[in-house]
Parts: C-alpha cells; sequence; structure tokens
C-alpha cells in the first residue's frame, strides 16, 4: 500500500511537470520569444563642412550634448579673411556696376542727339529740296518770260523796220518811228535783263542742289551716327544688365559674401540633437577635413530595440503587438514596448557574384534546416530614468502576439537569468 501511494505520488508530480511543460511550450509558441535583441539608436556621423585644423575643443568622450551645444570648432582666420575679400569684391562689383549704369545713361544720351540731328538733317534736306523746286518753277518762269519777250521783241523789230519804211515814203511821221525805235529797244533791255534773271535763277539752283546734296550727305552720316549710338547703347546695357539687385555681376557677389560667410559660421559645429559623445579621439590641432566624419553622437531619443526572431515563430507577430524586454544590463527590469514593424529581407550570401561573376553558393547538410532570424523593431514605452541605454548592448525580447488591440497596464516579468 505504501508503495502505491509513492508510485501514485510520482506520477501526479512528473504529469504537473510535463503538463507545466507543455504549457510553457504552447506560452512560447504562441508568444514568441528570443534571446538575439540589441538596443539600437540613430547614430549621428558629425562631419565638418569646411577643412581646417581644430582650435577649440569643449567636449570629452562619452559627455552628454543638448541639440546646439558647440562640439568643437575650426580656426576661423582663413575664412574671416574670406569674407572680408568677398565684402571687398562686392563694394567693388558695386562701384562697376555703377559706372556701367552712368555709361549706359551718357550713351543714351548720345543717342538721343543723334535722332535730333537726323531730324535736323531731314529738316535741312526738305528746305534744299523745297529751294531746289523754287528755283526750277523761277527757271520756268523766265523761260517762259524770255520767251514772251522774244515774241514782242520780233513784233517790235517788224513795226520799227515798217515805220522806217513808211518815213521814207513819206508815209508816217518822225514822231512815229521813234516811238517804234524805243518799244524796240525796251523790248530788246527787257530780253537781256530776263536773260541775266535767268543766269541768276541757274545759279541759285545749283546752290540749292549743292545745298540739298550736302543735307542729304548730313542725313546719311546723322543716320549712321544713330545707328552706331544705338549699338553702343545696346552693348552698353548688355555689359550692364538688370538694374540694381537684380544684376547679375551683383547677385554673383553678394552669393560669393553669403557663401564666405556661410563657411565662416560653419568653423563652429554645433549638436544638432541630445545625445552622447561616442568614440571621441579628436585632439586641439587636429585637421579637420570638410565632409570627412570625425566623431559620431548618439541620438537619446531615438533608442528602439532589435530582436532577431526565428523566421518559424513570426507569422503571428504584427506591429503594435506588446513586448516585454528585458537588458542583460538590468536584467531585474523588464521594459514595455510594442511591435513596430518587422523587417522584410534580411542580406544573403549564396547567389552572389563569385568568380569570374559565376554565383556564390555555401554547400549544405539536406537533413538540417537552420532557420533564418528576422529582425523586428520594438518600440520602447516609458524607459525609467535609472535605465541607461547603450547601443549594442544585448537584450532579450518577448512579444505577446495578439495584443496590438490591447489597452490598459500590461504585468511585466522579467524572464529567468538562465534564458536571459
Amino acid at each position: 500500500m505504501k508503495n502505491y501511494l509513492k508510485y501514485l505520488l510520482t506520477g501526479i508530480v512528473v504529469l504537473v511537470a510535463v503538463l507545466v511543460v507543455l504549457f510553457k511550450y504552447q506560452d512560447y509558441v504562441t508568444n514568441p520569444w528570443t534571446r538575439d535583441g540589441q538596443v539600437r539608436a540613430d547614430v549621428i556621423q558629425i562631419a565638418p563642412r569646411v577643412s581646417g585644423p581644430i582650435v577649440n575643443l569643449p567636449i570629452q568622450d562619452n559627455q552628454f550634448v543638448k541639440a546646439g551645444d558647440l562640439l568643437f570648432e575650426i580656426d576661423p582666420r582663413t575664412y574671416e579673411a574670406s569674407l572680408e575679400q568677398a565684402r571687398a569684391q562686392l563694394d567693388e562689383t558695386g562701384d562697376n556696376v555703377a559706372a556701367l549704369e552712368k555709361q549706359v545713361e551718357t550713351v543714351k544720351a548720345a543717342v538721343e542727339v543723334s535722332r535730333a540731328a537726323i531730324e535736323k538733317s531731314r529738316t535741312a534736306v526738305d528746305g534744299s529740296g523745297a529751294a531746289v523746286e523754287g528755283s526750277r518753277l523761277s527757271i520756268q518762269q523766265v523761260e517762259s518770260s524770255i520767251k514772251e519777250l522774244d515774241a514782242q521783241i520780233a513784233a517790235n523789230e517788224a513795226e520799227f523796220e515798217r515805220q522806217q519804211d513808211l518815213i521814207t515814203r513819206r508815209a508816217t511821221s518822225q514822231k512815229a518811228v521813234d516811238r517804234a525805235r524805243t518799244t524796240y529797244e525796251v523790248s530788246v533791255e527787257q530780253r537781256n535783263a530776263a536773260l541775266v534773271n535767268l543766269e541768276q535763277v541757274q545759279a541759285s539752283i545749283r546752290q540749292s542742289e549743292a545745298n540739298l546734296a550736302g543735307s542729304e550727305a548730313g542725313l546719311v552720316e546723322s543716320e549712321a551716327n544713330y545707328l552706331e549710338a544705338k549699338a553702343g547703347l545696346e552693348e552698353a546695357r548688355a555689359q550692364l544688365g538688370a538694374i540694381g539687385e537684380a544684376n547679375p555681376q551683383v547677385r554673383a557677389a553678394v552669393a560669393a559674401v553669403r557663401q564666405a560667410e556661410l563657411s565662416l559660421e560653419f568653423t563652429q559645429v554645433h549638436a544638432p540633437v541630445d545625445g552622447y559623445v561616442t568614440n571621441l579621439s579628436l585632439r586641439l590641432g587636429t585637421q579637420a577635413v570638410a565632409n570627412q566624419p570625425i566623431l559620431a553622437l548618439v541620438d537619446v531619443s531615438s533608442y528602439w530595440i532589435d530582436g532577431f526572431f526565428r523566421e518559424n515563430y513570426i507569422a503571428n507577430i504584427q506591429s503594435g503587438d506588446r513586448a516585454v524586454v528585458t537588458l542583460m544590463t538590468y536584467p531585474e527590469t523588464p521594459l514595455e514596448g510594442r511591435v513596430e514593424s518587422l523587417g522584410w529581407g534580411i542580406a544573403q550570401q549564396d547567389g552572389s557574384t563569385g568568380a569570374d561573376l559565376l554565383p556564390s553558393i555555401s554547400p549544405t547538410f539536406e537533413w538540417i534546416r537552420l532557420a533564418q532570424r528576422i529582425p523586428v523593431r520594438i518600440h520602447l514605452i516609458d524607459v525609467p530614468e535609472e535605465i541607461k541605454l547603450r547601443v549594442g548592448t544585448t537584450a532579450s525580447v518577448l512579444v505577446m502576439t495578439g495584443t496590438a488591440d490591447q489597452e490598459g497596464e500590461v504585468v511585466l516579468q522579467a524572464a529567468p537569468s538562465a534564458l536571459q
């Protein structure tokens, strides 16, 4: 009877142990757990924008800095000189542009003078042309008068000869003969006067034509001067460009000053975020090279946990599921978190390009299948002040699947030390 009770008690203990093991296994399958976790954070590589020796280094390795704190300073003297040079160049450019503006105004005045000269020459041409036309009309009138006088002279000469013939026959009086002679001689004098007038008018028309030719030549010269002045104005405007601050030369000089100001500002490098200076190896006098990282800054507002789960246990993990994180540094203080995301790919060596551009394939044992590990990103919630997170430290992660929509507090239990 005693042996029976002993066996019964032993069987009950074994059964309870088996049930506990089965429950824990089911809990492990339902709520995936891994010891392969790491603390991660955004690590900012601090690189200067300009080159030069470091003359001020107010920080130390592993020091906490706030956003805006000075990390280091590069010798600013070279960049101060460059700024002064750029400002002097800006002043010189302003003077040159002002001189070009005055030149444009001068050439513009010359264009107006040439335009006025053209108008004056055109007026002179019109006046000379009118004088020529008037002289030609006068010639026509004088020639017409000469023709009339020629006819009158012929008539008067005939009358004079008739009176002389009649006086020989005593058929007229001496007075009539004298009157006919006087009339004839007057008409001859009138013709001679008309001839003189004709010569004067012809001389006048020759002068008017000469004046017209001179006026036309002056007009051509004035138009040529106008075109030359206008071309000079266009050239001056092209050299000047836009007026005022929109002038490209001024804009380039202003941009050079701004660039020099930025370079001088870049000699002081400030912390972009709150964080810890890590692995500082700088010393005073170290030559900083532009765009080359020289120290790292761990962003304290960006900590998260990467848990690497076997691929056959992530099927039920969803974004938002609750998670319990146990840091190896603080094994008795579990942290609450939420699944933020699951990785969509990991690097593979098989299939990569090898020698002769052929795929590189590693040999495997067919009866052994190693599960790949997929990164699951865990966002930490309300990390206590006494917990100091450090990038790269180890953590155990338990994901409680199916809890994405659950609210309220969760009972946190640290993983057993043997399993951490």
